[in-house]
């Protein structure tokens, strides 16, 4: 009987002890800190507020083309910049839309309802670009791009026209390919000034071409050409 009780007071030590192991493994694993990629953050809701912070402007419809276009992309970059979910976006260019284009979406709505058609931002997106900046503008504009070339304008003027009309160039705009065709449009005489230095930076570029045309200036200004 002894050797039976001794048994079972060293199995109930086993057990305690294996027990406060445990425990203490617990609390061991709960009080240090866990190294390893942390969690992604949430995207928190925006408010209105929090939208109008960054100064959006108005859009009535009566803007050109040109101001269609870049007031999309101005609330995209917003939107983008500052991770607005995605349940916020149609809300808060809706609540920018004023004049005639407020009621241009209260009609499409009704449209898009009637169609069972989900009014998202993405639907709004493209039912805006259909409206104010339809496909056939973008494509004459991308002609044009192509067709750029510097003409009488200044190389700070070209490089305006340059910037802006690349911006309907639907082809992933290469770096290089960029350089090269802005350097492409040049005049003769820059073009060739250029053509060694092999620049591959488009600001750096720009900069350059305006100082070749900056020093061809002075050099016609002390040797104006004969007739």
């Amino acid at each position: 009987m002894q050797q039976m009780e001794a048994a079972r007071v060293a199995a109930e030590d086993a057990h305690q002890q294996h027990m406060e192991a445990l425990r203490q493994l617990e609390e061991s694993r709960t009080a240090t800190p866990v190294f390893g990629p942390k969690p992604r953050p949430t995207v928190r809701d925006w408010s209105l507020e929090d939208f109008l912070e960054h100064h959006p402007v108005k859009f009535d419809g009566k803007a050109s083309l040109d101001a269609a276009d870049q007031w999309l992309k101005d609330i995209e970059r917003i939107f983008n910049a500052k991770m607005c979910p995605a349940k916020n976006r149609l809300a808060f260019a809706v609540y920018m839309l004023t004049g005639e284009a407020k009621h241009w979406w209260i009609y499409m709505k009704s449209i898009m309802e009637e169609r069972d058609e989900p009014a998202t931002w993405e639907a709004f997106r493209g039912k805006f670009l259909s409206e104010y900046f339809p496909d056939s503008v973008r494509y004459a504009k991308e002609v044009e791009f192509l067709q750029l070339t510097q003409g009488g304008k200044s190389v700070i003027e070209y490089a305006e026209k340059f910037k802006h009309f690349s911006r309907f160039y639907t082809l992933p705009l290469d770096k290089e390919w960029r350089c090269n065709k802005f350097e492409n449009g040049l005049h003769g005489d820059i073009r060739l000034m250029m053509a060694p230095l092999s620049i591959k930076d488009f600001v750096a570029l720009v900069e350059k071409a305006r100082v070749m045309e900056k020093r061809k200036r002075v050099v016609e200004g002390r040797h104006p050409q004969q007739p």
